[in-house]
């Protein structure tokens, strides 16, 4: 996550979008934040660092279940989440405290974390070899990562719809296979592969599948505000015209994941997992 481009994409518009829509996708990837938090024992003194924390629900979920000496770090190359997260944090008691810093390249006490935690931030390293090195020295020996990846574009349809409906007013960047982002862990060999170079042992990958809803209200925000359409919309030199055109046609778009009022669709993530030897 050390790109100058994904510095200043997440300390720019795209991460105040986030901080924007905080409650939004807290609400879409619940489910997802509840998984990761369970596999955390309940009252255990154990010390996690979770990558990538975005605006603090997945380090808030483990916080909550963390007993005495136990604590959730979250960090990010995001100073306008973090800053967010600590807000959130801060009118709680929970043990959880949130920092800027960039996973890849951040210096950590040896063997401080008994278990590596990511919900969607691991995706942006350019360098996953080195990240994953780093994150393994940071570990415990027997500690665990547990992260959450998407899978491919084609098995995320409800991720690239709006791109594929704005496709005839917008000259939309192309998605390049393996490049951080999004789906930079579509090919489950490569993922083993830098996982394996960096150390990490008993590396088990596997697909997991999530139900995830929002409202219906809620989907032209969502729209708006994220993903590569959302970057163009939210720019200024975005003819208004152009712009309800846009937003106009992503009601037919969606309308394969619309019931009633509610949006829902399928989460096809891989869940990678290992030991620090």
């Amino acid at each position: 996550m050390n790109t100058p481009s994904q510095h200043a994409l997440w300390n720019g518009p795209s991460g105040h979008a986030w901080v924007e829509a905080q409650a939004l996708l807290d609400g879409m990837f619940a489910p997802l934040a509840t998984h990761l938090a369970q596999a955390v024992p309940m009252h255990a003194p154990l010390q996690v660092l979770d990558v990538g924390c975005g605006t603090g629900a997945v380090s808030l979920a483990i916080a909550a279940r963390l007993g005495d000496g136990g604590r959730c770090t979250g960090v990010d190359i995001s100073a306008p989440m973090v800053a967010c997260a600590a807000q959130r944090v801060a009118a709680t008691v929970l043990p959880a405290a949130f920092a800027i810093a960039d996973a890849q390249q951040a210096v950590f006490a040896p063997a401080r974390f008994d278990r590596i935690v990511s919900r969607f931030g691991v995706m942006f390293f350019d360098q996953p070899v080195q990240a994953f090195s780093n994150l393994r020295l940071a570990t415990r020996p027997g500690g665990t990562l547990q992260a959450l990846a998407w899978r491919s574009a084609d098995d995320n349809p409800f991720m690239t719809t709006a791109e594929r409906a704005a496709a005839p007013w917008l000259d939309l960047p192309a998605r390049v296979p393996g490049a951080p982002g999004q789906f930079a862990f579509a090919d489950p060999q490569r993922v083993r592969g830098f996982l394996s170079e960096s150390g990490w042992a008993d590396i088990d990958l596997r697909p997991l599948d999530v139900a995830c809803t929002i409202s219906r209200d809620a989907l032209r925000t969502y729209v708006a505000l994220l993903g590569p359409v959302g970057a163009m919309l939210r720019s200024e030199a975005m003819a208004p015209a152009v712009r309800h055109q846009v937003l106009a046609a992503m009601d037919h778009a969606f309308a394969p994941f619309v019931e009633g009022e509610t949006v829902r669709f399928n989460a096809a993530c891989w869940e990678l997992r290992a030991h620090a030897p």
